[in-house]
């Protein structure tokens, strides 16, 4: 049933553009099948038929150069991390592992260091400038790293600013949250009509937390 939930999260909201990474591709596209039997079934307009939106960086790798970050591995950076565990992932980042010394010309196609300064450094000049010097072999992973840790904590400030903010206005944060929760309802509750209607079944009446059988 996991599939059928999944999906579920998609289309109780109408969604048709979805921003995911590369890996959630099959997601989607069980969503669009899932859509399109349905709507098939029950009439065209049952279900909105969601698309995927990449971004330009559809996948990050690890830091340990594998092909997903993911918190379960420990190869990721997180949003919340301090500067100092920035520069501490981004110093034991996974890098071209046949450069045993700075002098032997090195691969940036497929580096981790170099995709996640595409991904993150604004100074674009300064990235292709760090991958010449980098296929030459003048130029050591310390000086990469180090300038990729400072882009990286750059952008995750402002983030750190906002989080701690938040985080000392508990009371905000609950109450957004319940007019966003009473907001999104509007919307569920009417996609749950919609295709209650198509199904020939009986519509749902929400009151508080229930949802009951509006007879």
């Amino acid at each position: 049933m996991y599939p059928i939930h999944q999906a579920a999260d998609i289309t109780i909201f109408d969604a048709d553009l979805v921003p995911v990474g590369e890996d959630q591709l099959p997601i989607i596209e069980q969503t669009r099948d899932i859509v399109r039997k349905m709507n098939a079934y029950y009439g065209e307009g049952t279900l909105v038929e969601p698309e995927a939106f990449l971004g330009d960086f559809p996948r990050i790798p690890g830091t340990d150069g594998k092909s997903k970050m993911s918190k379960s591995l420990g190869n990721c950076i997180c949003l919340k991390d301090p500067s100092g565990e920035v520069e501490k992932a981004v110093m034991n980042m996974y890098t071209d592992p046949r450069r045993i010394r700075a002098d032997i010309s090195g691969t940036v196609e497929g580096n981790p260091v170099f995709i996640y300064h595409d991904a993150f450094n604004p100074n674009k000049e300064e990235v292709e400038y760090f991958k010449d010097r980098y296929r030459k072999g003048n130029i050591g992973d310390v000086e990469v790293k180090k300038s990729l840790s400072k882009a990286i904590n750059t952008m995750l400030e402002p983030i750190r600013e906002h989080r701690a903010y938040w985080e000392s206005h508990l009371a905000e944060v609950e109450e957004m949250l319940l007019d966003h929760t009473a907001q999104s309802r509007k919307t569920t509750q009417a996609v749950l009509d919609r295709v209650r209607q198509a199904m020939h079944l009986k519509p749902l009446h929400f009151s508080g937390k229930r949802a009951e059988l509006n007879y």
